[in-house]
């Protein structure tokens, strides 16, 4: 016989975007239990990204992705300084190699205007040159906007808030029914070895990579509203050398993703990626994040267009993530699917689907969204 337990609210996965809606919802004063398949919270996604603070350049006017990367932007930058989260707003360099991109400079200056994002610097070679003396580029765009973070000490800082204010983070907990009685959502979860009952009238659905296969589960939930599911693996290689960038540095974007491009961590070290590579099984169980040990070879002349000093040897295959997508590699610039009451008409339930990029620096305008739907 299962025990029971009743709750306000729970949330489903226990990633950035999950952490930030679980805070939200307790900071208004609800009991909250945060559920979490896997022994820690924010190993998935969560944990195999850039760390990259994006300033809300290169998403669709009007879009999800667009409003909410750029409103979270300025709450992420807050919440580190106020929370002491380590962070840095280095900025970031989109170059063009050669004069046929330079069309698509054009372009992200002027979807970042749409977008709310003014600050974007046109640069001319010479202008690049003092910046950055390795580049090689024939112009570029200056996003001073742009940052990075440290990923897990913001976790722990939402995970700190949450549990503040009442929220209990719920390990081991894989959620295997969801049942409906009246107004409340009564799931059935395995934690340590035992079958739970967590009966709760708001339920979050934040699952990442899983979203589609939770609300499957979700009895009464109309399968027109649970999205197909597209996984789009990325690489990443790492500098083996010191870095002799002090700023980020992107190509143009390309289908799917935004180029191999390089970044810094906090500590200063450089990683170059992600590529994309959409996967044949689009079931998250049979993930495999093996990084090719050719990766290097392959990245190399990709990374040469812009740093012409880059050799073979001196990248080491390093990480990878995956991408949860709503549209394969015919479609890969899908937005975020947030689907509320209004949309599918259960109430007290929100459905997160295709929490990618920029789904970090999204992550607490995504909560204020989610709070919003729910009132």
């Amino acid at each position: 016989m299962s025990e029971t337990f009743s709750c306000d609210a729970v949330v489903i996965g226990a990633g950035v975007v999950g952490l930030a809606v679980a805070r939200a919802l307790a900071q208004r004063g609800l009991e909250t239990f945060i559920l979490e398949k896997n022994a820690h919270f924010g190993m998935e996604t969560s944990a195999r990204n850039s760390e990259v603070i994006h300033a809300g350049i290169y998403y669709p006017k009007g879009s999800l992705k667009a409003q909410l990367c750029v409103a979270g932007r300025g709450l992420l930058y807050e919440f580190c300084q106020s929370h002491g989260v380590g962070h840095k707003r280095l900025g970031k360099l989109i170059v063009a190699s050669h004069s046929g991109q330079e069309a698509q400079l054009d372009a992200l200056v002027k979807a970042a205007a749409d977008n709310g994002v003014d600050d974007l610097k046109p640069l001319s070679k010479a202008q690049i040159a003092p910046l950055e003396p390795d580049l090689s580029a024939t112009q570029g765009l200056f996003s001073p906007s742009t940052g990075i973070i440290d990923s897990h000490q913001y976790m722990l800082a939402l995970l700190g808030d949450a549990e503040s204010a009442g929220a209990s983070l719920v390990k081991d907990a894989e959620v295997t029914a969801i049942a409906r009685d009246g107004e409340n959502y009564v799931l059935t979860l395995k934690n340590a070895g035992e079958t739970l009952t967590l009966r709760t009238r708001i339920l979050v659905n934040s699952g990442g990579l899983w979203a589609q296969k939770i609300a499957g589960l979700i009895e009464g939930l109309d399968k027109r509203f649970v999205p197909p599911l597209f996984l789009a693996k990325g690489n990443y290689a790492t500098l083996s050398v010191k870095s002799p960038f002090r700023h980020l540095v992107y190509p143009v974007p390309e289908p799917g993703g935004l180029g191999v491009h390089l970044t810094l961590d906090m500590g200063g070290a450089a990683r170059f990626g992600p590529n994309v590579q959409w996967l044949d099984n689009n079931d998250p169980a049979a993930i495999d994040y093996t990084v090719p040990a050719t990766l290097p070879r392959e990245f190399v002349s990709r990374i040469a267009e812009y740093w012409p000093a880059i050799r073979e040897e001196m990248l080491a295959p390093g990480y990878s993530g995956v991408r949860p997508k709503t549209g394969g590699a015919k479609h890969p610039q899908q937005d975020f699917v947030i689907e509320g009451p209004a949309i599918h008409g259960q109430s007290g339930l929100v459905n997160l689907f295709a929490m990618e990029s920029p789904g970090l620096t999204s992550s607490l305008a995504i909560a204020a969204h989610v709070e919003a739907l729910l009132a």
